[in-house]
């Protein structure tokens, strides 16, 4: 079959890397795809992924069988629903079902309706309102309400912070997604990324991540897009897998079916695990980027049935099989991320870096000139290996990193520090 992957980044680097060894594939093609996908995928470059009509007729042409739409963007703007009405299969959410990460309000007001534990909420769109409710509280989040490329989010640590966190993202730092304002209360614990498979009626659980969100090591600094991640997270025991599956997924899948928009894709909780438990501290409606490097590294199963299933609504009797190995991924972003960066220095050596044992690279802001890789985004590499352990994989993609000719790119030099605490590796 012919296949179209929707998107540009790592995480679409690592599902055609994944689809493309798949033995149902014809053709795998990307729009707009970066310098790295164009060694698994044919790039369409020119295919601008807002221009639904335009992709209709890419996949009429091609006879496209399967639309895989990487990033949340195109499904909130209903891309998955345009395509459905053409008789095109696409695997991702309705633009209705994608209100679960479109808006946080919604989500949060979601959960309030379906009993889903999650921190106490207030929305605003007016300042001052925002800021007598904060009063002198902290520590508090505060959330941008739409899209902002899981960067809207700050966790304010002084009042001071907090009311300069509201003049901040009711004042336009994040665009139209600052539009309403999302406080929450701050909840301690340790963070874990969850992803389920979803038909609109059945959850699949897939293989459990975490991944490192602040800039710094030690996690600190200001929060990305994700700085790296790793798979298995060791705070999400079977017992913890079972109590999200329980009260946290099952609920939302009947909740969505119930309120009309019947929820297909992948759906990735951002969890807390808190002493009482399992909450909820946001939804998103696509695979995690770095999350889905280190599950397609681990995915031992072909990726396109189960995709087919979800769209089709088959997932109730399916299984998907997993490497026991570890994976971990290292981002490589350029200098001054997530603040102002350069684009277009030149990335070298990156196929000695590959030849590192266990080790893919998946390129996410990148363009190819000529022979040369130039960087071409903020997060731009994701240096990812598998290992026997967790140590040993995290020790081969650091080999690998160390390979790499990039003065003008940084990395985090501890990802998966919390995981290797709790254990040997």
């Amino acid at each position: 079959m012919n296949i179209l992957v929707i998107g540009s980044g790592g995480r679409e680097h690592a599902l055609c890397w994944a689809i493309s060894a798949s033995p149902l594939l014809d053709r795998l093609f990307c729009a707009p795809g970066n310098g790295g996908i164009g060694e698994v995928a044919e790039l369409v470059a020119d295919l601008a992924i807002s221009d639904h009509a335009a992709i209709i007729e890419f996949c009429r042409t091609q006879k496209i069988e399967l639309v895989v739409v990487g990033p949340e963007a195109p499904l909130v703007a209903g891309l998955v629903d345009d395509l459905t009405r053409a008789g095109i299969k696409a695997f991702g959410p309705s633009a209705a079902a994608a209100r679960l990460e479109g808006s946080k309000a919604f989500t949060k007001e979601f959960c309030a309706r379906h009993n889903i534990p999650t921190a106490a909420f207030a929305r605003f769109s007016d300042p001052q309102a925002a800021k007598a409710y904060l009063g002198k509280t902290a520590p508090i989040v505060l959330k941008a309400d739409g899209l902002a490329a899981g960067k809207g989010v700050i966790i304010a640590t002084t009042p001071a912070e907090a009311h300069a966190a509201v003049d901040d993202i009711l004042g336009g730092q994040f665009g139209t997604a600052g539009r309403e304002i999302v406080i929450e209360e701050f909840l301690e614990g340790e963070e874990a990324s969850f992803f389920v498979l979803v038909d609109g009626t059945h959850g699949l659980p897939l293989a459990t991540a975490q991944d490192h969100k602040r800039v710094g090591d030690g996690d600190t600094g200001p929060n990305t897009g994700g700085m790296g991640a790793y798979s298995p997270a060791p705070v999400m025991t079977q017992e913890m897998i079972d109590r999200t599956m329980r009260e946290i997924i099952a609920p939302t899948i009947a909740g969505m079916a119930a309120e009309g928009a019947p929820y297909k894709g992948v759906l990735y909780a951002g969890l807390m695990i808190t002493s009482a438990g399992p909450k909820l501290i946001e939804y998103n409606c696509r695979f995690g980027d770095p999350e889905c490097q280190v599950l397609m590294m681990r995915l031992k199963s072909d990726i396109v049935p189960a995709l087919l299933a979800s769209v089709d609504g088959e997932l109730g009797d399916f299984d998907l099989r997993w490497h026991d190995e570890a994976a971990l991924t290292v981002v490589m972003a350029a200098n001054g991320y997530p603040g102002d960066y350069v684009k277009g220095t030149e990335i070298r050596n990156l196929g000695h870096a590959a030849e590192v044992e266990g080790v893919e690279i998946f390129h996410a802001g990148t363009r190819r000139d000529g022979d040369k890789i130039l960087a071409n985004g903020g997060r731009v590499l994701n240096v990812t290996a598998i290992g026997t352990t967790l140590a040993q994989a995290q020790a081969r993609a650091y080999a690998a990193v160390d390979r790499i000719d990039w003065p003008e790119g940084f990395c985090r030099r501890d990802i998966g520090w919390r995981a290797l605490g709790r254990s040997s590796g």
